[in-house]
């Protein structure tokens, strides 16, 4: 009998070099010890998903651990996994497991920020909110979501021929073209990551701006994204106007905000003014001029005989003979 081989071991290129090898590790840790991340986006509902969450939860406890990062003050600070840990407290449990890692201020922001925004049902102010978190990051360290790395943004060929553009600005001395030139970068970035344009990203982040009310509809589907893009310009006196019109009138039609974006010192206009400009920008309801006659009506009038050509031909020629003694 063949005498076993042992099994042979390839040390990896970390080995090999001497590299020390780092893994996260998992340990629990008390609920009550942890604090959701300041002004995260992303809310915690519960639905009918977060029952699923709870039962599963109840059964099988967290299976993804949770990311945290320790605090100065003692405790931790949620990174990633709120919608778990509030399953977890609702299923019952004390603790719960995590992974604990150092971040500064800048690297926790993109680390929760794109743990979160690929979730298969992610609101469009949850969206709004995360890609300003993560905008205002990268504008601010000129990097991208690695930033313990230290590596700075990826370059495209649309970054390179942004560069070569950006050199010919620079010349002229616009610092304005600079700021442009980063601030594009850092949205293209932030689109690139979550699988959208630059454009649209800087759509989203304009949803900040809409008052809660009005964003709670573009959440619900009652507001579409480019009609509440265009309201987000209008200061804040105004976005309460168009939610009372909305609240009293239950809709809100695109040409309507078209009609606003094209009135002249529209900031200065009244409530009166604009809820005149709503209405005029709605088209005139026509009155219908289809006429349908009933068979049984018809019968009336036609011998039972008569097909439905021949009453046809019967009624337009009255018709005719009608218009002509008009006309005379």
């Amino acid at each position: 009998m063949a005498a076993k081989r042992q099994k042979i071991h390839f040390e990896s290129v970390e080995e090999l070099l001497g590299a020390p090898i780092t893994k996260d590790v998992t340990e629990e840790i008390q609920i009550s010890q942890i604090r959701p991340f300041k002004d995260h986006p992303f809310k915690v509902i519960d639905d009918s998903r977060m029952e699923d969450l709870v039962k599963s939860i109840a059964v099988n406890g967290v299976l993804t651990p949770v990311m945290l990062r320790p605090c100065a003050d003692g405790g931790y600070e949620m990174v990633s996994g709120h919608r778990r840990m509030h399953a977890a407290k609702l299923a019952g449990l004390k603790t719960i497991p995590a992974v604990v890692k150092e971040m500064d201020d800048d690297t926790a922001v993109v680390a929760m920020v794109d743990s979160n925004v690929q979730r298969e049902e992610i609101l469009p102010s949850e969206r709004a909110f995360s890609f300003k978190m993560k905008y205002d990051v990268l504008k601010k360290q000129g990097k991208r979501n690695d930033l313990t790395c230290g590596t700075e943004f990826h370059k495209s060929e649309d970054d390179e021929d942004l560069d070569a553009i950006y050199e010919d600005e620079v010349t002229c001395g616009t610092e304005f073209h600079k700021l442009e030139h980063e601030n594009k970068k850092a949205r293209d970035t932030v689109g690139k990551e979550a699988g959208i344009s630059g454009r649209q990203v800087q759509k989203y982040i304009s949803l900040t701006e809409l008052i809660p009310d009005l964003l709670d509809l573009v959440d619900a589907k009652k507001i579409g994204l480019n009609t509440a893009v265009d309201i987000s310009h209008f200061d804040r006196e105004l976005q309460n106007w168009i939610y009372e019109y909305y609240s009293e009138t239950g809709f809100l039609r695109p040409v309507q905000i078209e009609a606003l974006k094209n009135t002249e010192n529209v900031e200065n206009i009244s409530h009166t003014v604009m809820t005149q400009i709503m209405r005029d920008a709605l088209p005139e309801n026509k009155p219908s001029r289809k006429v349908s006659l009933s068979e049984k009506k018809l019968d009336k009038y036609f011998p039972p005989h008569f097909s439905a050509k021949e009453r046809e031909m019967v009624i337009l020629g009255l018709l005719e003979k009608w218009q002509q003694e008009n006309e005379q």
